[in-house]
């Protein structure tokens, strides 16, 4: 069954397939610098009126849980908050993006965090985008 996306059951359907990789376990396991935020941006055409997102709390190879949120107040408590649009998101689900490189290319756009952190950790970055490649999902504009 495929998980709409966003949505909260693609959510915890995602910190599930994060917990079964043990790619993330190896290369996140240096990674105690809290909660990870990953927010759409609002697009009302696909019927997503406020920002949208996540929050991965992530800490030494483990999610420890998610949250689905809505609006960009909802993710503030997040020590790192990356931010882009419907159709970028996408593209790093399906694995055609690198999250690293999207980063430093303006893509995804870092609101909130150190950059230098983030950028430690291109492997366990990899390996939550693997992660997310192995949730079964269905895309609001397809």
């Amino acid at each position: 069954m495929a998980h709409e996306f966003p949505s909260e059951e693609w959510t915890q359907a995602f910190a599930a397939a994060v917990n079964d990789n043990e790619d993330y376990r190896k290369h996140g396991k240096p990674w105690t610098y809290g909660a990870v935020a990953m927010v759409i941006s609002r697009n009302p055409e696909l019927g997503l009126e406020e920002d949208t997102g996540m929050i991965l709390d992530v800490d030494q190879g483990v999610c420890r849980g998610t949250r689905y949120v809505k609006g960009m107040d909802a993710v503030q408590e997040a020590p790192f908050v990356i931010v882009a649009p419907y159709d970028r998101w996408k593209q790093v689900i399906r694995g055609e993006v690198d999250p690293i490189k999207a980063m430093m290319e303006g893509k995804l756009k870092m609101t909130k965090g150190h950059l230098p952190t983030m950028l430690r950790f291109v492997e366990s970055s990899r390996a939550l985008v693997v992660s997310a490649t192995k949730v079964p999902t269905r895309f609001l504009d397809e």
